[in-house]
């Protein structure tokens, strides 16, 4: 009797194996060849730059090449493309705000970028490879913006060179620490993936994953896309994406954090807009950023989430024209107190 009960124990933990693995291997996903990738998502503006320590970075460079250079850097797990809205109005469309050369890329692990083996991502390290970048391409002054984790690595950036920027645009901008309630009001999914299950997660289909960490990032959840949740997860599949998103999911609060102190370095004119629904950075984190930067003005969009560059193109991209223009040509002050011409 008791050699039938072992044996149906072993045969039933041998069953519930083979299910796990063939659970496994079902949801296994492959990385998908750059080749592969250039195909979907590269436009007729992509372009690659051989940068220092074996990166290639994917990049864009739009607009009036004698215009004004605004430098965009996208956030965690995204691409270039989520700048596309505000290039088609400040750089590329038939009714742009005004002209601009935007130029817009990859972060090494992200989009169409690749990363040698065993690069080590960071915001520092990503700082680094951003001003590799403008080295390369000869930028000496620009504006830049940067969305989410973008935003920390462009106040990074601006801290370290602060003779390169002009002024300095932070969209749904993070690099503030948690709070114990905003951490425990934090989605799901992301505690999921700084949780110790996350390497577990790393070969399989993300599909599910993305989709609601986008409908996370919009209050209009209708805007997130067959289409949009294809490409996130599509580009996460490059060889080495998904290692370098691990580390930064895992190392993301080992971080040198933003305290009033290092930012009341910051003199250049800073534009810091926020959505009053973002549900990943929360909005009291731009607050501070105003508070914290001698410079700073603040934009809350109504009704926006995490993306207001996608969800409320035409709003912040006008907001930030108006910006951009006081910046070029500042107001004449006039003789009366506080008075403007």
């Amino acid at each position: 009797m008791l050699r039938w009960i072992l044996g149906g124990a072993l045969t039933l933990i041998g069953l519930v194996a083979v299910i796990a693995v063939g659970g496994y291997l079902a949801l296994k996903r492959d990385d998908i060849a750059y080749e592969t990738l250039a195909s979907r998502y590269e436009s007729a503006a992509s372009r690659y730059a051989e940068l220092p320590g074996g990166i290639r970075m994917h990049y864009r460079d739009e607009g009036d090449p004698n215009a004004p250079v605004l430098l965009l850097i996208h956030g965690f797990s995204a691409s270039l493309h989520t700048w596309e809205p505000w290039v088609e109005r400040l750089a590329t469309g038939g009714q742009r705000l005004g002209d601009y050369r935007v130029i817009s890329l990859d972060l090494p692990g992200h989009g169409l970028t690749s990363a040698p083996a065993g690069y080590r991502a960071s915001i520092e390290s990503f700082r680094d490879a951003v001003a590799a970048f403008t080295r390369a391409q000869g930028l000496e002054r620009f504006f830049l913006a940067g969305s989410s984790m973008g935003g920390n690595i462009a106040w990074e950036y601006a801290l370290a060179h602060p003779e390169q920027v002009q002024a300095l645009i932070l969209v749904d901008a993070s690099g503030w620490p948690d709070t114990r309630a905003e951490a425990a009001d934090e989605p799901a999914v992301f505690r999921l993936l700084r949780s110790p299950a996350a390497p577990l997660l790393r070969d399989l289909d993300n599909t599910n994953l993305v989709r609601q960490g986008l409908q996370n990032s919009f209050a209009d959840q209708t805007l997130v896309t067959d289409a949009m949740v294809a490409r996130y997860a599509d580009l996460s599949r490059a060889p080495g994406h998904r290692d370098i998103l691990l580390q930064i999911t895992l190392g993301f609060r080992e971080r040198n954090y933003a305290t009033p102190e290092r930012l009341a370095a910051l003199t250049m004119p800073t534009l810091v807009m926020t959505g009053d629904q973002d549900r990943l950075v929360p909005p009291d984190h731009a607050r501070q950023f105003d508070e914290a930067i001698p410079t700073a003005r603040l934009i809350v969009f109504e009704n926006v989430g995490h993306i207001p560059q996608e969800e409320a193109a035409d709003l912040s991209a006008l907001a930030l024209h108006e910006f951009l223009q006081e910046v070029i040509e500042p107001p004449t002050l006039c003789a009366a107190p506080g008075g403007r011409c």
